[in-house]
């Protein structure tokens, strides 16, 4: 990254967080940080990473607000003089959330308690199906062969 790209990425985080603070009164949008932005190298895209407080369902209902509210701030950061103002494009920075959980169990195991189980809604994606292997006839040799010693 260079350190125009770094400059605008944080002139970026400065400006967007305190028009969202001052300029959107949208109930569902709460306390929000923005905790990062990262712009394209061309300038054109800038992606916005945002914190939000709150359940899960309440996070989504907001992050959606955010979303719609992007064009409006992009006009708002006119005032930059910038050759160019990149399209904002919203994405939810879940890592203080996972960084809490991940200390939570590590003090539970400290403590020696089993920890809980995660809900689902807070673990990470993961399949829950089965994976279907292509179908081959006996004669055929294992997909995945142990290596031979």
């Amino acid at each position: 990254m260079s350190q125009r790209t770094a400059r605008l990425d944080e002139l970026l985080r400065e400006e967007i967080s305190a028009i969202i603070s001052r300029d959107i009164h949208d109930p569902r949008v709460g306390f929000v940080t923005v905790t990062s932005v990262d712009v394209a190298r061309d300038l054109r895209h800038a992606t916005v990473w945002v914190s939000l407080i709150g359940q899960p369902g309440e996070r989504k209902d907001a992050v959606r607000a955010l979303g719609h509210a992007m064009p409006f701030v992009r006009g708002k950061l006119g005032v930059l003089r910038l050759k160019r103002i990149p399209e904002l494009h919203l994405k939810l920075d879940e890592t203080v959330e996972r960084g809490t959980r991940v200390l939570d169990i590590l003090n539970s195991l400290e403590e020696g308690h089993d920890p809980a189980a995660a809900p689902m809604a807070e673990t990470l994606p993961t399949p829950v199906g089965k994976a279907k292997l292509p179908e081959r006839h006996v004669d055929e040799p294992p997909i995945h062969k142990p290596p031979s010693t």
